[in-house]
């Protein structure tokens, strides 16, 4: 395949990206602090979606690994509109709060995989999280921002 052929593949099959704030994206710090921000709030409260899209690459993922009804572990990906579909309207109605725990990050050139756990809580001030886990980020820089390429997590 020429690099011509390539190039006008990759453009047809890519997505239409979401400006993004430059405060979001400017370095790995604002880009996970970004994603844990946009997707939690209080029951009733519409998430900033268009912001949630901005964070992630034109091909950027998302995925989950789950046990299925026979308890089978199973991985359910999906894009950022998949995401939103899916789970936006539960974290909207029930409230979902996801912080940060610890972090480690190892970083190669413009290239960065954060593992990153985490609690979720329904309301902030709940004691005990519902679910605690670790969210696995890889994120790149084109040289004026960072984008996440992929977050894939598991929880309890």
């Amino acid at each position: 395949m020429t690099t011509l052929l390539a190039f006008s593949l990759i453009l047809h099959t890519t997505p239409k990206m979401v400006e993004a704030s430059i405060e979001d994206v400017k370095s790995v710090d604002a880009i996970v602090a970004s994603l844990y921000s946009v997707i939690s709030g209080p029951a009733g409260q519409k998430r900033d979606w268009n912001r949630f899209k901005s964070l992630f690459s034109p091909k950027g993922t998302l995925a989950a690994l789950v046990k299925n009804r026979e308890g089978k572990k199973v991985l359910v990906t999906m894009t950022p509109d998949d995401y939103i579909a899916r789970s936006g309207p539960v974290v909207e109605r029930d409230g979902f709060f996801e912080t940060e725990k610890r972090r480690k990050t190892a970083k190669a050139m413009d290239m960065v995989q954060v593992f990153s756990d985490y609690e979720s809580r329904k309301l902030p001030e709940d004691k005990k999280p519902f679910q605690v886990g670790t969210n696995a980020i890889q994120m790149y820089s084109d040289g004026t921002r960072w984008y996440i390429h992929s977050v894939l997590w598991q929880g309890n």
